[in-house]
């Protein structure tokens, strides 16, 4: 017996998510209410990523769209199933009485109340990525789902790669690698455990003890030890392998996850400013997620004075570094010559879409806050010689419509693993102080 087919509909916060959605539903079919229409129209203006999104959505529309899309549908491609747009319903009593008709989501959960009526054979699911509406389509019995094409399946595992602690390790190896400059080929360190690129390891003997990276493309072990960068000094073992990672030429991907306050931002900044010389600019940037879904354009002031306090914790960091030195020395003097320049720049990350960037040291801060589809967006703006740096807190998501598993900074460590170019430290222990310690941990 062939398997029946699925009916899918979209709501339009997985459309702004994933203008492609549309082609990841297999052989099932895909429909779009018109209020989701109506809301693409509202989203059309602008240079974030959404309103991309809602242009080439609507341009794909156009693209395949017949007289029949709104009877008989438009084939997706082969192996695929049919779109069709369903136009506004009537409400059933039951909703009538729990839900407003003027509410665009509500009118869009008519629909798929209206299709799940109709096709009482076939399995029919919402697709959303707004908890609250999920909750109101199972109230009315009907399926209802987050988009879970691009998120990571397991989490734990891609947060848990990177570091290896081995309890009991040889103390003579321990000592070879306190002796050797070059490295310890990897068939004679003896740990069948490299799977996943760069790795780094903490080993600990019964008199010694030593921390240590695997490098995939030499195919050695070598001892890691704690740098100095731009004054800066790595307080724990996380941060000594982040610092590597940020400070080695060959790897020009790192992404660098941990709760606030474990030093991704200042170790990314230092070792951007300790290689100063090796690239033409410094980046740092981040996303605005804009409060109660405004646009910036809303709030007082001009473009400057309306990013500043999205950028503040930036400029923190960069003054923490620079109080490590007096006024009048040349690292101090080197920071705000890079600034002034503009070789040192601070900005928010729609500033930089449609840029290619080369010979350019970029750190994306917040990167927990970027769809898995800006991400890309972004990685694709490297040009040659770009060393690109993802850091951020996937416990702290500012975006309603994205969760630990859908956020970019997950989604880009779990497809960049194992690649040689690629490093990925999830760092634990906070620094900050005692009292931010105690507040991450506790509250």
């Amino acid at each position: 017996m062939a398997k029946l087919k699925k009916i899918f509909v979209l709501d339009t916060n997985v459309i702004l998510h994933d203008f492609n959605s549309i082609y990841n539903f297999e052989e099932n079919d895909v429909v779009i209410p018109i209020t989701v229409l109506e809301e693409l129209d509202k989203f059309k203006k602008g240079n974030d990523q959404i309103n991309f999104h809602a242009r080439e959505f609507t341009r794909e529309l156009d693209r395949i769209s017949g007289d029949n899309l709104f009877k008989d549908g438009a084939k997706l491609g082969k192996g695929l199933g049919t779109l069709f747009i369903e136009t506004g319903k009537e409400f059933s009593p039951t909703m009538k009485a729990s839900f407003h008709e003027n509410i665009p989501d509500h009118r869009i959960l008519a629909i798929a109340e209206h299709i799940f009526k109709q096709y009482k054979r076939k399995k029919v699911i919402l697709v959303t990525k707004d908890i609250n509406l999920r909750m109101k389509a199972k109230s009315l019995g009907i399926l209802a789902e987050d988009y879970k094409n691009d998120q990571v399946q397991d989490l734990e595992d891609v947060m848990s790669l990177g570091i290896t602690t081995l309890e009991n390790f040889d103390d003579v190896k321990i000592s070879s690698l306190y002796k050797s400059h070059e490295g310890i080929p990897e068939e004679e360190f003896g740990v069948d455990l490299l799977k996943s690129g760069h790795e780094y390891f903490i080993l600990k003997g019964n008199s010694s003890s030593a921390l240590a990276h695997y490098d995939p493309v030499e195919k050695l072990i070598t001892r890691v030890e704690k740098p100095n960068a731009y004054g800066i000094y790595p307080r724990n073992a996380e941060q000594t392998f982040s610092m590597n990672a940020l400070l080695d030429p060959k790897i020009s991907l790192v992404a660098l996850t941990g709760k606030a306050g474990t030093g991704k931002t200042l170790l990314a900044l230092a070792s951007a400013l300790a290689q100063h010389d090796m690239y033409d600019q410094i980046f740092l940037a981040r996303p605005i997620v804009a409060l109660a879904n405004k646009d910036l354009g809303y709030l007082p002031g001009d473009a400057k004075e309306k990013i500043g306090p999205y950028m503040q914790p930036l400029f923190d960091n960069l003054s923490v570094i620079k109080h490590k030195f007096n006024l009048h020395s040349k690292e101090y003097l080197k920071i705000d010559e890079l600034l002034k320049e503009e070789k040192l720049q601070i900005t928010p990350l729609a500033y930089i879409r449609g840029r290619s960037l080369s010979n350019t040291y970029f750190i994306v801060d917040e990167a927990q806050n970027l769809t898995p589809h800006e991400i890309k967006t972004v990685i694709t703006r490297a040009g040659e010689g770009t060393k690109m740096i993802f850091t951020g807190d996937i416990e702290q998501i500012d975006s309603p419509y994205l969760d630990k598993k859908s956020n970019g900074l997950a989604y880009l460590s779990d497809r960049m693993k194992g690649q040689d170019i690629f490093a990925h430290v999830n760092l634990l222990k906070g620094e900050r102080s005692h009292l931010a310690e105690l507040a991450s941990n506790l509250l």
